[in-house]
């Protein structure tokens, strides 16, 4: 065992997955309910019982795996429901918390599942993608762990390849040179003993390390052995509709391993042997244990459009496509065992954020046992210009910061004046009351078209510093604003 718990191999017990799935080794998985509503607001202006009901399951999962083992499977996660128009932070609501989590995350569009014949892809596919997103996090993790060591090995193998090993003869003559006289017999030359050659070797050896570590080698050619097994990707039509299989992993076994020597930079070859090491450091089976245990745990599916597969009821009837898919996602949001690549991967504990405008239909138009399976419900609401300034100004992602950070890689100070800033926020609120209403994604459009000249004049102009004030967007967006066709296209 090593001084961190793991084995030799870098393994973990399952007490260790245990203890850190429930947050010993993520400082964020300890945070309090009110820490982690504080940690969102720095990227989320508003929506505050949103945020509650997220921190509320976040703090909740840390919980459960404290109980005692008996009762443990018996606590199940409290599904929720965000109700909201679009671009109020339904989805980033959701993404900020698996990051705070570390926890697999994947945003599915409920629509897609209608989109081929009549219940359109498998809706268990969203869970193997789960897994797939997993099993990258945990082997991306144990990478770092193990990066030092594998980067000391390629440094290694890539001398030998600069620096061919001597010869056996070489090493075996005790570091005497011989000649050979015409007969071919070979014999000592009288007071010439050299270097020893392995001493030789090693003094150019040490060289070459420097110049290697110094980067002066990145372009010499080197010849690499590279193995290849792998065929694409193909979609084949199982009994639960068109999915993606690796044909190459199903016959592994059968397609013998093709080598071929290529000659590559060293800069090449450093990443090619460097996948090398990491894959012989890395115990696969170990990283697939921890990613399925991780996805069970902590994993969080975000289904997006949720009502765009409520039954509206218009003509007194559920629609039947629709309905049909709610039922096939019934099984997958209450508990059942979904066969992935990795194996088995249990539905109960996973947490299910839905979300939807609900502008047509409404979330009673959902079949009753979807609606028991996501007993929370918030609703966000419509941003106001003032919620815009916020979001210009607060967030430590803000638009503002954004753009003032991408022009100040041409040398070139950018500044928002407060009226200027208030300006911006008075536009996109008028323009998304006027037309369709696109929430905080009106900020992209309005920021985009102010800022559209001076993006494409700075790397050619003289210009070291730009202030915008009011007047000045009043300059540039006042004529669209006003323009309803022109608006219309534009913002």
């Amino acid at each position: 065992m090593n001084d961190d718990g793991r084995n030799q191999t870098g393994t973990a017990t399952a007490e260790q997955q245990q203890s850190s799935i429930a947050g010993d080794a993520d400082p964020y998985a300890t945070l309090t309910p009110r820490e982690i509503v504080a940690e969102l607001d720095k990227y989320i202006i508003g929506q505050d019982g949103a945020k509650r009901a997220v921190a509320i399951a976040l703090r909740n999962r840390w919980r459960r795996l404290r109980v005692e083992d008996d009762l443990r499977e018996e606590i199940l996660p409290n599904n929720i429901i965000m109700i909201g128009p679009t671009g109020v932070g339904k989805t980033e609501i959701s993404r900020r918390l698996a990051r705070l989590a570390d926890a697999p995350f994947i945003k599915v569009e409920a629509s897609k599942f209608t989109e081929v014949g009549y219940v359109g892809r498998d809706v268990e596919s969203m869970i193997r993608d789960l897994a797939e997103i997993s099993v990258n996090m945990v082997r991306q993790d144990w990478e770092d762990e193990v990066y030092e060591q594998a980067e000391s090995s390629v440094e290694e193998r890539l001398l030998d390849l600069l620096l061919p090993p001597l010869r056996g003869a070489e090493e075996a003559d005790g570091g005497h040179r011989y000649l050979v006289d015409p007969a071919g017999v070979a014999r000592e030359s009288e007071g010439m003993h050299t270097e020893d050659p392995r001493v030789q070797r090693e003094r150019s050896r040490d060289k070459l390390r420097r110049l290697l570590t110094d980067g002066k080698l990145e372009e010499r050619q080197v010849e690499v052995e590279t193995t290849s097994s792998r065929l694409p990707f193909i979609e084949v039509l199982s009994p639960m509709g068109f999915e993606e299989m690796d044909v190459s992993e199903m016959l592994e076994e059968m397609i013998p391993k093709r080598t071929k020597r290529r000659k590559v930079t060293v800069a090449e070859a450093r990443r090619i042997l460097l996948q090398e090491e990491l894959n012989k450091l890395i115990d696969m089976d170990e990283v697939v244990n921890e990613a399925i245990y991780r996805t069970e745990n902590s994993g969080i599916v975000f289904l997006d459009e949720i009502d765009k597969i409520a039954g509206e009821k218009i003509t007194g009837a559920p629609d039947v496509s629709r309905e049909g898919v709610q039922r096939d996602l019934l099984p997958v949001v209450e508990g059942s065992n979904v066969q992935t690549k990795y194996g088995l991967v249990r539905t109960d504990h996973i947490l299910f954020i839905a979300a939807g405008a609900f502008h047509v239909s409404k979330p009673s138009d959902l079949i009753p046992e979807i609606q028991g399976r996501f007993p929370i419900r918030v609703e966000l609401r419509s941003l106001t210009a003032r919620d815009f300034e916020r979001i210009l100004t607060e967030p430590k992602n803000a638009l503002t910061l954004q753009y003032e950070a991408l022009l100040k890689t041409e040398g070139v100070h950018l500044s928002f004046s407060g009226d200027a800033i208030r300006e911006i926020a008075r536009i996109a609120a008028e323009v998304n009351d006027q037309m369709e209403n696109i929430g905080a994604r009106r900020l992209h459009t309005v920021m985009t078209s102010l800022l559209d000249d001076i993006l494409f004049d700075v790397p050619d102009s003289e210009i070291e510093r730009v202030a915008i004030d009011a007047e000045g967007v009043q300059e540039r967006l006042g004529e669209i604003v006003e323009d309803r066709d022109l608006r219309k296209y534009i913002l």
